[in-house]
């Protein structure tokens, strides 16, 4: 029995040091991965600050051009109408429009409307959507107004809300 607890002994020892181990060598490379992504992102960085300033000489070099046969404020003025245009194509090109849907997004469109649709192929109908208000009907059933007089509780109530489980985590939301 002696010999089994000092077995026990050894094997948590030796778990003990597998495990710190495996954890310096993850962190080592863990701080090799950071160095690393470190100098590229400090590399972007200067590659942007160069990039503004060739851009406020190329605005400055226009205006300059601009001023040889025009007044200096109105060099200046197309300089800037000029560099916002250019903003403007820039932001719009960037920017994906409703006008000009990507193939993920129509992908998304195709599959929020068969889900609406409960899973029917496209082109086969729906189901009716309900009304807004269910037509008050002559006669309607113990006095209800708006229930239809089919003699089925909750005949003409349009479905709850959908439950948690029902919602997907992985679709996106989109607000307007």
């Amino acid at each position: 029995m002696d010999r089994l607890d000092h077995l026990e002994h050894l094997d948590k020892a030796l778990v003990d040091e597998l495990a710190q181990v495996a954890r310096e060598t993850v962190r080592d490379e863990l701080r090799q991965q950071t160095r690393k992504q470190r100098r590229t992102a400090v590399l972007y960085a200067a590659s942007g600050a160069v990039a503004l300033y060739a851009g406020a000489a190329l605005a400055l070099a226009v205006g300059l051009a601009l001023a040889i046969g025009l007044p200096d404020w109105a060099a200046a003025l197309i300089t800037a109408v000029i560099l916002g245009i250019v903003a403007y194509v820039l932001r719009g090109s960037a920017r994906p429009s409703a006008a000009r849907p990507t193939p993920e997004r129509e992908a998304e469109l195709v599959a929020e409307r068969e889900r609406a649709l409960g899973g029917m192929p496209q082109g086969t109908p729906g189901a009716p959507p309900y009304p807004p208000v269910p037509p008050a009907t002559p006669g309607t059933l113990g006095g209800a107004a708006g229930a239809p007089a089919t003699g089925v509780p909750g005949a003409g109530i349009p479905p709850a809300a959908p439950r948690p489980e029902d919602i997907d985590p992985e679709q996106p939301h989109h607000r307007a």
